[in-house]
């Protein structure tokens, strides 16, 4: 049984993690450290995408984008030189209408960026488990060294945590055709529902595949700069807040698998971050909206 889905407010927002088409890589610098996050500039180009560029008409000029950067800190260098990339990759693409230029996220991006948003606001906080595992295991040969890689990134943006080399565990149902749809690899896996019996303890069994403390520590960070009256009270504006607060909310589910909430501390700090994630993402949602319509336009159809 999955996770139970988290209330929503406005758009999905999308998770980043991607190598391929799925999750979007992130190898950009990391952002000046003045609010203490290690959000990327790519990442908060990819929320800006998933909050307010879903609509596939729906635009934002250059300068722009470059506007948006600069409220979360990122110098006009660095905002153009993440563009840059992420036209190269064709995570974004861009449109000229007379003497402007317009940015979008490719069709193929909204369509992570939609995915991705289930995933990220997916509820951290197991409280319906049934009992069942999806177990995976592979084999992939020397050879294909790159495509290991990718599975293996795939597998932990999904949830999956590693018993042993090359066997896989996540504690809920995992869809693997489309998780690895676009790569090469479905014969190379071997793939089960099952549940744990004796002598194996789940708990044991969760303390071996994921590192429960480095979660816990993750959560505790974002407790500790979001779980205040005003939260990065430095911050330009709402805009700002709600980058800072998703990208940091995003990377935490990447790496949160959704473990069953019996197996956990009776203090797992996910349960109050998921309150305090909510509260503020809904707090945000205006503010930043209306900035947003300052700067995002529709665009007519391509004829």
């Amino acid at each position: 049984m999955s996770s139970s889905a988290m209330p929503a407010h406005g758009s999905s927002i999308p998770v980043t993690a991607a190598r391929a088409e799925e999750p979007v890589d992130d190898q950009d610098a990391v952002s000046p450290d003045r609010s203490g996050s290690s959000v990327r500039p790519q990442t908060h180009v990819l929320m800006f995408s998933g909050i307010h560029l879903l609509d596939p008409g729906s635009a934002v000029p250059t300068p722009g984008l470059i506007d948006v950067l600069s409220r979360v800190g990122v110098g006009e260098h660095a905002a153009r030189s993440t563009v840059s990339r992420m036209l190269r990759r064709g995570t974004l693409a861009r449109r000229r209408v007379g003497k402007r230029s317009y940015l979008s996220p490719t069709p193929s991006t909204r369509a992570t960026l939609l995915r991705g948003g289930e995933r990220a606001w997916q509820s951290p906080v197991n409280r319906t488990w049934d009992g069942q595992w999806t177990l995976l295991g592979f084999s992939l040969p020397e050879s294909r060294r790159a495509e290991r890689h990718l599975l293996r990134s795939r597998l932990e943006w999904a949830g999956f945590g590693m018993l042993q080399n090359g066997l896989w565990v996540a504690p809920r149902r995992i869809d693997v055709k489309d998780l690895f749809r676009s790569l090469d690899v479905l014969d190379h896996l071997k793939v089960f529902r099952a549940e744990v019996t004796a002598p194996t303890d789940v708990a044991d069994l969760i303390g071996d595949a994921w590192d429960l403390a480095g979660i816990a520590r993750d959560y505790q960070r974002f407790l500790d700069r979001w779980d205040r009256t005003d939260p990065l009270p430095d911050a330009p504006d709402d805009l700002a807040r709600q980058l800072w607060l998703l990208g940091e909310w995003t990377l935490l589910a990447r790496h949160d698998p959704g473990l069953p909430v019996e197996y956990l501390p009776a203090d797992w700090p996910a349960v109050r971050a998921e309150h305090v994630a909510l509260r503020l993402r809904a707090r945000y949602e205006p503010g930043a909206a209306g900035i947003a319509a300052g700067l995002v336009e529709r665009l007519d159809p391509v004829s």
